[in-house]
């Protein structure tokens, strides 16, 4: 069975006369998942419009057509749990088997897969990826504590080991100068990635309780992550290594988790600490914050989305096992 929940909410930042109210900052719709309590997370929009994601508790990637509330799914093996999907240069769907030591191509046409093997001894969890201009897929493995590369014409993967202990690479980033970018969310510390050689640079943030989860980069090249721990919003100046920083509405109990920026170099991301969760937005032309609307579901907790420019709209997964579209405005 199909189901629509649509949310339409609108939390102007400032209580003001009506006559002058704000405009919202977005509006918020959800689709059920038909498929219960599968962690439906980190969706990505395909070249037709279609909505991408995977069930990391039920081990599927699926497709959502935003027009007709249509799903699709394509099982996976028992235990791969996928943990991310994004979109190819080639159009087909690549997502990180992080529970079976593997990276996966899924043909959209067909639904063939290919697997492709990382190493169990220092890349057993594949995490995160993020495709770079030459075609080479970037991904972080959390838990064993390494940054790879994958080749995806010959199936080679590279690793370079964080050399901080247990850092936990986390989101990644691919800046528009080619270089990946790495949340180290066990540490303080954000990691550059030179392309060519996989030499790791570590960049510590100023306040040492801080634990970057995910990354966004806007046209300038800055580098900009959400504190998850102590809820502050930050930027990075690759050139400098500067760090500014900027405490979240939600203070230090804001727990900010998914984060992408827009097509005009607004930064957004999710309170995941409060119940509902809350889309949060930042103008760094202004240096201001910008309410936005909760999740109707609640939200659980929104772990990761992407920004589609094509639809204008954020678009993200969340643990009360719906999809969502938050349409900026």
């Amino acid at each position: 069975m199909r189901t629509l929940l649509a949310a339409v909410l609108t939390l102007p930042f400032l209580l003001v006369p009506e006559a002058h109210a704000q405009p919202a900052a977005a509006t918020i719709t959800e689709w059920a998942v038909p498929w219960p309590e599968s962690r439906p997370r980190d969706p990505v929009v395909d070249a037709q419009g279609r909505v991408w994601f995977v069930g990391q508790r039920s081990h599927y990637v699926a497709r959502l057509d935003p027009e007709t509330g249509g799903f699709q799914r394509f099982d996976l093996k028992d235990g791969d749990g996928p943990h991310n999907v994004i979109v190819g240069p080639d159009g087909a769907l690549w997502y990180a088997g992080n529970t079976a030591a593997h990276i996966g191509r899924l043909d959209p046409a067909t639904g063939a897969i290919t697997r492709f093997p990382t190493p169990e001894d220092r890349a057993r969890d594949p995490h995160t990826l993020s495709f770079d201009a030459a075609g080479r897929l970037w991904f972080t493995a959390q838990g064993a504590n390494h940054v790879g590369r994958l080749d995806p014409a010959t199936g080679e993967v590279e690793l370079a080991a964080v050399p901080t202990e247990r850092a936990r690479p986390y989101g990644i980033v691919v800046a528009p100068d080619g270089t990946p970018w790495v949340a180290a969310f066990g540490t303080n510390k954000l990691v550059a990635v030179d392309p060519q050689t996989l030499a790791l640079r570590e960049y510590a943030l100023p306040r040492e309780n801080a634990r970057p989860r995910r990354l966004a980069v806007t046209t300038d090249g800055a580098v900009w992550y959400v504190d998850y721990a102590g809820g502050h919003l930050g930027r990075l100046d690759p050139a400098t290594g500067d760090v500014e920083e900027w405490v979240m509405p939600g203070g230090e109990g804001a727990r900010p988790y998914a984060m992408a920026a827009d097509d005009r170099d607004r930064l957004w991301f999710f309170e995941t600490g409060a119940t509902p969760n809350r889309l949060v937005g930042f103008d760094p032309a202004t240096a201001s914050f910008i309410e936005g609307p909760t999740v109707e579901s609640g939200g659980g907790t929104v772990r990761h989305m992407v920004f589609d420019p094509a639809s204008g709209a954020l678009w993200f997964g969340t643990d009360t096992n719906t999809i969502g579209r938050a349409v900026l405005h």
